[in-house]
Parts: structure tokens; C-alpha cells; sequence
């Protein structure tokens, strides 16, 4: 059985989602002690079991220590059986985060299947639904085809909204009589990732959402306008960040932007497409129009750092490249990125490279 330092690096439950996923796919238990013991809450969260109870839905798994505040967890795999999932998280927990578990072992199961998840879309600490929809998911089209769809925003505390994801896998797993000739395939078969330059920008595009009792002060409208004010100055490419409003059942609001780049200036590269994003969740007391500032010069920072992905997608992408092979140039090399890296090499080996000077990972 793998063994894994839950505190290792930046401590906190990627480490335990990320595991969730490799272990699936490559059919290898693993214990993970010390889980998130270095935090004020430590030991699993109510987002973590929902993470364990949908994958023993998903593939029959056995796990051991699968209890609220829990540091330690023992899972044992079983083989992926395709179904539809309908998740409720009950709170505003990250639709998103739990997705890190799931989505990995789905996109690589017998036949197409959808999961449905009721919870929180635009959360503190998370990449927002806006996000994982137009810059994560962009980046996964080679290994299946996936398509996300927001049906209602859920802001916390109460969450309640809803992300449907529907997954048709274009390489099955189960076809393979083990996961080391499954990964053969996948990297003879895949094209590898090479995103390590910018090239041209082309578009600037984003989605300012606010839940609907903040419809007569504007607010998506001011986060618009604050953050497109700061691109324009910038860019002369097309900038459209569109404005939303929701039902919701807690008040919230926020906003997710995403330049785009192509290596010339007419076509986009479907097989490497090149995408930054950045986002700013709104809080009571804090202006709109700083919601949409913040946001704005996050991404007009991860834009001049000259580098193809940016800091939040890097450790994202990760599980998925060691999967295909390639490079990539990233704006910071986060210890979220460390911990990915040395989760992932408990279930693969070594296999990821990290140039610190150039901030270049690859394998």
C-alpha cells in the first residue's frame, strides 16, 4: 500500500483529492495519514468524504477512516464501473474541488456518463465554475470530450447551486489489461502538452455574475466595467466580459476573466489552446468596482509574466499531464504545484521535471 504525507508541503486536501484520483485509475491503494494536520480544522472535510463516498459509487471502493476530522484515510480501488452520479454537497462546499476527484477516473470510464453536483459554484479558496468551465476544461478535450454546464450559482454559506458535467470518454480504461499499458497507449495515442509560450493575444473574455437581490445596485455591471476600463488601457484585442444574475439562495457576487492566445492570429490551436485566467469573489463592504479590479490586474499580471499557463491552472493540469507527456511554462511555481508533483509521484514515479529558473515543468 502507498503511503502519503498528508502534511506535506502546503498540507491541504489536494493532496487527498488528487490521491483519490490516481488511485482510482491506476487500481493502487494508498493510505494518506496526517491529513491537513497542520490546519486550524484539521483532518478531512465534509467536502473530502463526499469525494470518497461518490468514488465508491463510481468504482466500488473500499476506504477505511472515511470520518469527519479523520487524519488518516485508507482507500482500496476497484475497477471503474460508468453511471450517471447525482452528488449534493448539503453546504456551499466546492463543486469544483470535488471535482479534482472525480472527474480524472470518469474521463477514462467504459462508456459516457453524467454527474450532477448540487453545492457551492463560486467559493472562497476554489476555482470558481467559470473558471474550470473555460480555462481547466479547455485543456482535457484530448483525453475525452466534456462539456460542463452552470445551471444556478450557489455562493456560501448556503451554496445550493448546481454544475451538471456530462463525460464521453475517448479511451477507455478497462479496454487495458493493466494502468502502466493504459498510460503506453494513452502517451503513444495523445497529443503531449507544449504550452510554453505565450504567442498572440487575441481575446479577452469574462463572466461577472451576482446573485439577484444586487440587480438594482448594478453590481455584475460595475465589476464589468471596472475590470474591462483596466484592459482597455492595456490591449487593443476584442474585450467581452458579459454580466449575469441569479436566484440564489445566499447573496454573492464575483467575477472570472481569461485571455486568450494563439500561436498566429487568425486560428486558435484546439490541441494546445492557451488560455490565463484570474478571478475575485465579491464580500460584504467591498466595493464592486474592486472585485473587478482585483480580478483584472491578476490576469494583466499573469499575462505579462510572459507564460502560457498560468499559477492556479499549473498545479491542475498536472495529474493529467504526467497521463500525456509534454511541457509547460508557468507564471509561478506554487507549493500547491510542489504537493501535486509529489503526490503524483507516489502513484507514477518520478516523472515530473521542474525547471526552478525558467519555470518550466515537464516530463
Amino acid at each position: 500500500m502507498i503511503r502519503i504525507d498528508g502534511n506535506y508541503g502546503e498540507g491541504g486536501g489536494a493532496i487527498a483529492r488528487v490521491a483519490l484520483a490516481l488511485s482510482t485509475i491506476a487500481q493502487k491503494p494508498f493510505e494518506v495519514y496526517d491529513i491537513r494536520k497542520g490546519r486550524r480544522d484539521a483532518g478531512l472535510k465534509n467536502q473530502h468524504l463526499y469525494c470518497v463516498k461518490s468514488l465508491q459509487e463510481l468504482c466500488n471502493a473500499g476506504a477505511e477512516g472515511a470520518e469527519l476530522g479523520s487524519l488518516c484515510l485508507k482507500y482500496y480501488p476497484k475497477k471503474i464501473v460508468a453511471k450517471n452520479l447525482d452528488i449534493d454537497i448539503e453546504t456551499a462546499g466546492s463543486i469544483t474541488l470535488l471535482m479534482q476527484a472525480l472527474l480524472l477516473p470518469a474521463m477514462f470510464a467504459s462508456k459516457p456518463m453524467t454527474i450532477s453536483v448540487t453545492g457551492g459554484t463560486d467559493t472562497k479558496w476554489s476555482q470558481p465554475s467559470d473558471y474550470f468551465s473555460n480555462i481547466l476544461l479547455p485543456q482535457l478535450q484530448r483525453f475525452a470530450k466534456i462539456e460542463a454546464r452552470l445551471l444556478k450559482r450557489g455562493y456560501y454559506p448556503k451554496g445550493n447551486g448546481k454544475v451538471e458535467i456530462k463525460i464521453n470518454p475517448k479511451y477507455k480504461l478497462n479496454d487495458f489489461s493493466s494502468f502502466d499499458e493504459f498510460h503506453q497507449h494513452l502517451k503513444q495515442n495523445i497529443h503531449p502538452y507544449n504550452l510554453t509560450e505565450q504567442h498572440y493575444l487575441i481575446q479577452i473574455k469574462g463572466i461577472s455574475h451576482a446573485s439577484i437581490g444586487l440587480q438594482q445596485a448594478k453590481v455584475a455591471e460595475r465589476q464589468a466595467d471596472s475590470a474591462q476600463e483596466i484592459f482597455k488601457q492595456k490591449y487593443s484585442v476584442p474585450i467581452q466580459v458579459t454580466t449575469q444574475y441569479q436566484d440564489t439562495l445566499s447573496t454573492g457576487s464575483g467575477i472570472t476573466l481569461w485571455a486568450i492566445f494563439s500561436k498566429n492570429k487568425d486560428d486558435v490551436d484546439e490541441n494546445n489552446p492557451i488560455r490565463l485566467g484570474a478571478d475575485a469573489l465579491g464580500e460584504q463592504g467591498k466595493k464592486a468596482e474592486i472585485v473587478g479590479e482585483e480580478a483584472a490586474k491578476n490576469l494583466v499580471k499573469e499575462i505579462e509574466s510572459k507564460a502560457p499557463v498560468d499559477r492556479h491552472l499549473a498545479d491542475q493540469i498536472l495529474p493529467f499531464m504526467a497521463l500525456a507527456g509534454g511541457s509547460i511554462k508557468t507564471s509561478e511555481i506554487t507549493s500547491h504545484c510542489r504537493t501535486n508533483i509529489y503526490t503524483i509521484h507516489q502513484f507514477m514515479g518520478g516523472i515530473i521535471r521542474v525547471d526552478e529558473e525558467n519555470k518550466i515543468i515537464s516530463t
